[in-house]
């Protein structure tokens, strides 16, 4: 079995911090491409920031020059520091890994429960 959970969320006020941290567990041969999404109440769940294998980074405009997303391969685990947050970032946050589980296996996406992140003064 494999799975990805998420921490970190909470209740921040607006212009503050949080960071959003995700651990893969189980049986885990190979990590490619993680990232972060959102879903804010209402809308569809969009692509927050990537991270490749070798820390490629991207993220959406709307979070550039705020947001920072990392890993640790040895860990597994890949985290992604808010900061400068405003309202309009509430949503659940959810983290997604590329994963293979054996040398043979084929890559297959994983995705965690998310975690709720909401500013608010």
């Amino acid at each position: 079995q494999v799975q990805l959970v998420e921490s970190g969320g909470g209740l921040v006020q607006p212009g503050g911090s949080l960071r959003l941290s995700c651990s893969a567990l189980g049986s885990i041969f190979g990590l490619n491409t993680m990232a972060w999404y959102r879903q804010a109440p209402g809308k569809e769940r969009n692509l927050v920031a990537t991270i490749t294998s070798n820390g490629a980074t991207d993220y959406v405009d709307s979070v550039k020059g705020r947001f920072t997303i990392s890993r640790d391969n040895v860990k597994k685990m890949v985290y992604i520091q808010m900061n400068s947050l405003k309202p309009e970032d509430t949503a659940v946050y959810y983290c997604t890994a590329q994963i293979r589980r054996s040398p043979s296996g084929l890559w297959a996406d994983y995705w965690g429960r998310g975690t709720q992140v909401t500013v608010a003064s």
